[in-house]
């Protein structure tokens, strides 16, 4: 029982996350055919930042050459992958073993690159961020091999 809560848990997680990316892809959408550079600029002057320093420039200059074309596949990348969790949130949340699955290679992917930037810069956050994608990889896993294990007894 405290299984099927775990993976309920980390379904609405990943339900959370599409919720997240959506925003943020909703947002991209918005900005479609927009003055980039002036939005940019008010922000900056919104925020009472010098807008001739280093970082504030970097962001004006970016937002100006962000085109259209950009801003459309970085939102339809946002969309797929929202696609892509809400679908596994759902076959989580069902138990279904196609979703544990999918949940434990996608934990598994980040892996070595947590690993390689805790490495780098070792940071607390970055330590919790890789343990509770171990935790749930291993869940996942777990699920699996405890439903093969039944199958097999059948």
């Amino acid at each position: 029982m405290q299984q099927r809560s775990t993976i309920r848990l980390v379904a609405l997680f990943e339900v959370l996350k599409c919720v997240v990316v959506l925003g943020a892809a909703t947002g991209l959408f918005a900005l479609m055919h927009q003055n980039l550079h002036d939005l940019a600029t008010k922000l900056v002057a919104h925020a009472h930042l010098n807008p001739a320093s280093r970082y504030p420039t970097i962001f004006i200059d970016a937002a100006t050459h962000l085109q259209d074309t950009r801003l459309l596949v970085l939102a339809t990348g946002a969309a797929a992958y929202t696609t892509l969790r809400f679908v596994e949130g759902y076959g989580l949340y069902r138990e279904r073993a196609w979703a544990e699955l999918l949940a434990a290679a996608g934990g598994a992917i980040y892996v070595p690159f947590e690993l390689l930037e805790l490495v780098r810069r070792p940071t607390w956050y970055g330590a919790v961020l890789l343990g509770l994608n171990l935790l749930v990889v291993a869940v996942m896993l777990r699920a699996l091999v405890q439903r093969r294990h039944i199958r097999g007894a059948s």
